[in-house]
């Protein structure tokens, strides 16, 4: 890669990190982050979720959130839908952008979707169809391809197929994801290259890589290294999954900014403005979140104002 070659942040705290909350944040509270996010340069945000309300209810608000979204030129806003019912809710919603999902292994997929992969796959292939014929841009998740909690490992055959045939489908980037944070550096190269192998070419590739373990930051590294240049954070490090359990958030944005700015890449996002709005959803929320870079901005700034009192 050239120096100073341009990265792509794709943030999912206000979906993939407030869905794992035990209490519901408030509608104002979302708007609030997502537009602190916006003013930190972020432009592709997934805002919310178009599930049953009854699964997850923290995302129950999904049209008064984007009701209430800044509209700002470049940015894009994302919600995520699990078959047509959640697609056609998206698209009343006037939103131009939405992702699927599905996980890689047999367990995972039938506890967080209730059906086998194969009957997953045969409905994302519609959904996607439906969201291109209605203009959309669409993302497709495959969770669990570094590794599943139910199975342990994952067959690299079965996540390359699916890329292939979700990318086929039509849609626009396939999303690779470390759902339970313990895939490893040697692990993120060899499943990248495999994919693009199989027929995904880079440029439409993205890895979501949770912590659990704290090596989001390193196998980010390592997508990067294979030629990945967009990835997922949530700020802060918040999140988790649902049928995941024990899992982190994923890599924390303020400190992917920080790592791939210091590396030599563009991400165009602000990293003190990324900072303030981790330091903001941590009071929000109450207690200390897991990523890094805010607590330094929050440390600095209060030895600032102890020094000028």
């Amino acid at each position: 890669m050239t120096p100073r070659s341009p990265v792509q942040i794709y943030e999912v705290s206000p979906r993939d990190g407030l869905q794992n909350e035990s209490a519901i944040v408030p509608t104002e509270a979302k708007v609030a982050l997502i537009g602190r996010l916006v003013d930190a340069g972020l432009q592709d945000i997934e805002v919310t979720s178009f599930v049953k309300p009854s699964w997850v209810p923290q995302l129950a608000d999904a049209t008064e959130v984007i009701e209430r979204l800044p509209q700002v030129a470049g940015v894009r806003y994302w919600g995520l839908v699990p078959n047509r019912v959640g697609l056609e809710r998206a698209i009343d919603t006037g939103l131009q952008c939405v992702a699927t999902f599905m996980s890689a292994s047999e367990t995972h997929n039938q506890k967080n979707l209730n059906r086998t992969w194969r009957e997953s796959l045969v409905n994302l292939q519609t959904v996607i169809g439906t969201a291109k014929d209605a203009g959309m841009t669409v993302r497709a998740y495959i969770s669990t391809v570094f590794g599943c909690p139910y199975e342990g490992e994952v067959s690299m055959v079965r996540s390359t197929m699916l890329a292939r045939e979700l990318l086929e489908a039509g849609a626009d980037i396939i999303v690779l994801g470390d759902t339970i944070g313990t895939g490893n550096p040697r692990q993120v190269g060899e499943i990248v290259a495999a994919t693009v192998d199989a027929g995904v070419p880079l440029k439409n590739l993205a890895l979501h890589m949770h912590d659990t373990r704290g090596t989001a930051l390193a196998n980010v590294i390592a997508g990067l290294q294979a030629g990945v240049t967009t990835f997922d954070g949530a700020i802060a490090g918040v999140g988790g999954c649902p049928y995941a359990p024990g899992a982190a958030g994923n890599a924390a944005t303020e400190d992917l900014v920080h790592v791939l700015e210091a590396m030599g890449h563009r991400s165009g996002v602000d990293l003190e403005r990324a900072c303030s709005a981790g330091a903001f959803l941590a009071h929000t929320l109450g207690r200390e979140l897991s990523g890094r870079m805010h607590r330094v901005h929050m440390s600095r700034r209060s030895t600032e104002q102890t020094r000028s009192a």
